[in-house]
């Protein structure tokens, strides 16, 4: 297609700019990509007053059925509608079956270096990772050696964050989630309010459903009931004021299994129970979105409400199974990612099929001097953070920031990581300001499913955007959104 003058232009991409970056749906200034051209096409027709007229209508969906999050951020944790962007972001069949095989890869190395790091550690005394590293990071639990897991999975569900580089066009992976990822419920909940506002453009496509994940999801957690059989399924949430909550009521109402808190189950002789109007119901399996620290008082943090008592024995007992395992947060030490390439090397004998974001471990010296030499011009990041919380982005920082940071790292080396600013891809978002669409940086985080033999990836995962003009920051709660991701059944 031959780029259109600016005055033939559909008035939503009057003024579009790809900025010089990867745009996901121009190859150039008004020549669509082959696979969103049917959208471009339908867009034409559609001005901005009745484009907003739809996002109203999206938003509307996302109020009445109270999807929102909690930023904890402004001090007061607000509780807020979800961001929502109508435009989708559409991926062709061959790109996405590239993505899975990498995402299967990887999510099984994962698993093998948990098995291997909690048993022989034969990683370690092959000097293929530091075992100083290994035993440094706050979320190796000791009370995990030795134990063997149900199915021996660990990555039960895992969330791998991915970026597309504006200089390559080629998918890497940014960050993994192996303790408890969240955000799936809103994979669901984009498509039904995408097709709801866009039907027309939807029927245009064929797309893989994402429907079926809370049924697999529920296949996996009833597979690993001690006794077998008719397994009862739980949900463990932290209560109504975590910033997931809709997530883990969703799910749990999607899978036909309770919702409850750690008041809500006991332990007695080793089992554990659920607290019923018709007495005590013995559990088999429990889908935890608690963190370890505050899963059992008598095992990790003695002052924490959130969790049961005496929970680790039962697990240790093998009188319960618990999804995902505990001490998974080892694996997704952001020091540890650097490593994940050479599991993949190491456990499958294979070269990795997604790369990895080039990353500085601080712990090194030469990466830790190399980093204080350029602070201002790399993402430097906590290991044991998420969200984007404790992020220093170099160029758009002050001085200030700058010297803080630099004190901080060399007073703590192992807790930071710094990696290159990547010009993340962009896809057109609607800014409500100017009535048009503007490019809008953008990540992926697809979501894996492991049955201790096969990885089952979700088609698309939860496209995550950067609603501010300019930000690279896509999480939710430091001003991000998402979008509904369209995965093909062909190339267009």
């Amino acid at each position: 297609m031959t780029p259109k003058p600016e005055s033939e232009l559909p008035a939503l991409f009057s003024g579009y700019d790809t900025g010089g970056f990867y745009d996901e749906m121009f190859e150039s200034p008004g020549v669509p990509r082959p696979h969103y051209q049917r959208l471009y096409r339908q867009l034409s027709y559609m001005g901005p007053a009745e484009f907003q007229e739809r996002r109203e209508v999206a938003d509307l969906s996302f109020l009445v059925q109270g999807i929102t999050f909690t930023v904890y951020s402004d001090g007061r944790g607000t509780e807020r509608l979800f961001p929502f962007d109508l435009l989708p972001r559409i991926l062709p069949r061959a790109e996405w079956d590239q993505i899975e095989k990498g995402l299967s890869q990887r999510v099984i190395a994962l698993n093998l270096f948990l098995q291997d790091v909690y048993g022989s550690q034969q990683i370690l005394k092959d000097r293929k990772v530091p075992r100083s590293l290994v035993f440094s990071c706050r979320h190796f639990r000791r009370e995990m050696m030795g134990l063997e897991v149900p199915g021996s999975i660990h990555t039960h569900i895992s969330g791998i964050d991915l970026v597309r580089d504006s200089r390559t066009g080629e998918f890497m992976v940014l960050e993994d989630n192996v303790r408890t990822p969240s955000g799936v419920s809103y994979v669901l909940e984009n498509r039904l309010v995408t097709i709801r506002a866009l039907p027309q453009a939807f029927q245009q496509y064929a797309v893989l459903p994402v429907d079926d994940y809370p049924s697999h999801l529920g296949r996996i957690l009833r597979s690993l009931s001690p006794r077998g059989g008719d397994a009862v399924v739980v949900l463990l949430t932290p209560g109504i004021y975590n910033s997931a909550y809709f997530e883990h009521s969703f799910l749990a109402q999607q899978m036909g299994i309770e919702l409850v808190e750690g008041r809500d189950l006991v332990t007695d002789a080793g089992i554990v129970f659920m607290k019923t109007i018709h007495g005590l119901k013995r559990v088999d399996v429990i889908y935890r979105r608690v963190d370890d620290d505050f899963l059992d008082p008598l095992a990790f943090r003695p002052d924490s409400e959130l969790g049961v008592p005496g929970l680790m024995t039962a697990f240790r007992l093998g009188q319960v199974a618990i999804a995902n395992a505990v001490g998974n947060g080892v694996a997704d030490d952001k020091a540890v990612y650097a490593f994940v390439p050479e599991f993949i090397r190491y456990y499958l004998g294979q070269d990795p099929i997604l790369k990895n974001v080039e990353t500085y471990v601080c712990d090194r010296p030469a990466d830790c001097r190399y980093v204080l030499e350029h602070l201002q011009e790399m993402v430097v990041k906590p290991v044991g953070e998420s969200g984007g919380y404790g992020m220093v982005i170099g160029p758009s920082a002050d001085r200030a920031t700058i010297e803080s940071l630099r004190q901080r790292l060399k007073s703590d080396p192992r807790n930071w990581i710094a990696q290159p600013v990547v010009a993340l891809s962009r896809v057109p978002a609607f800014d409500s300001a100017t009535g048009r669409f503007a490019g809008r940086h953008v990540d992926l985080r697809p979501y894996c499913l492991f049955d201790g033999h096969k990885v089952t990836v979700a088609p698309g995962g939860l496209t995550r955007v950067a609603l501010q003009a300019g930000s690279l920051v896509v999480n939710s709660s430091q001003g991000g959104g998402s979008k509904d991701t369209w995965v093909l059944r062909g190339e267009s």
